[in-house]
């Protein structure tokens, strides 16, 4: 069993601004449960995840183009997408997290095999770039940046899994109209959004004001998240000319943490709003 619910917020705060500023790989922290960017490079969870996300969006004619922000430590959804009928992916993240390791790839392709869903033959494939090449998927990882790279409407599928939330409160509206620019007049987009903080599922990141939070230091630390609350998030979505459609919304029955010890730019926010803890939602372009 996992300690790290026992551990008081503030404590992880500290341990993680002093840990990720030692020379040590992210392989090293992510083996020791320190830092982890998601669960993706599990064949079963990969593919739940993708398909929970296709799901909500209908179908898609054979060959269509997908995109994922932010796979974290592994590319499996590149594999699931061709099972599904994709024809080519583009992977975006903020930093080269993934793992080099060919092994979880030969096993989800035995397990969408299993599923009887085609796959390619990789197990003549020694490395991860050919692995992305035999799938036609793009692997990018200078954020933004990155997005820029991409062809203007040349994607059918958008979609992340609890990553808009770490998106920067600066970029995160450019964020959104570089992907309405991506994607195609007839494409849809499905998030999954996580609002808790990252500490302990609380909200003990309302209590720092802004001008430090978003500083690079606090930023860099490994539990940033931009804190743009339910209803910003959804006018952001419609300021980069999304028509928003909310499929579901998670609350807290009462605050998990005193609204008295936020920072006095939350205080004035209703309960009713600081209460959703999370929400999916399908965005198409308008």
């Amino acid at each position: 069993m996992s300690i790290s619910k026992y551990i008081p917020w503030w404590v992880k705060i500290a341990a993680k601004i002093l840990l990720s500023r030692l020379p040590v790989d992210y392989k090293l922290w992510k083996q020791l449960s320190l830092f982890q960017h998601g669960y993706m490079e599990h064949p079963s969870y990969a593919y739940q995840v993708f398909k929970q996300h296709f799901d909500k969006v209908g179908e898609f004619k054979t060959g269509f183009v997908s995109l994922e922000i932010g796979p974290g430590d592994s590319l499996l959804s590149a594999i699931v997408g061709q099972a599904f009928g994709g024809s080519a992916s583009y992977l975006v993240d903020v930093g080269a997290f993934v793992s080099r390791d060919v092994k979880p790839y030969r096993e989800m392709v035995c397990f969408l095999s299993d599923k009887g869903l085609p796959t390619i033959n990789i197990s003549s494939l020694n490395s991860l770039e050919e692995i992305l090449a035999a799938y036609c998927a793009t692997y990018k990882n200078n954020g933004l940046s990155s997005l820029r790279e991409i062809p203007t409407q040349s994607v059918d599928f958008i979609w992340s899994q609890a990553v808009l939330e770490h998106i920067r409160q600066a970029e995160f509206l450019e964020t959104m109209q570089e992907l309405r620019r991506i994607i195609r007049k007839n494409g849809v987009c499905s998030h999954r959004v996580d609002l808790r903080d990252h500490l302990g599922g609380s909200l003990n990141n309302l209590r720092f004001p802004k001008y430090l939070w978003e500083s690079d230091f606090m930023a860099n630390s490994g539990f940033y998240t931009n804190r743009i609350h339910y209803y910003q998030m959804i006018n952001l979505f419609q300021q980069a000319n999304f028509d928003v459609k909310v499929i579901k919304v998670e609350r807290w029955k009462k605050l998990p943490t005193p609204k008295t010890k936020f920072s006095k730019e939350f205080q004035s926010l209703s309960d009713e709003e600081l209460c959703v803890s999370g929400f999916d939602v399908v965005l198409k372009p308008v």
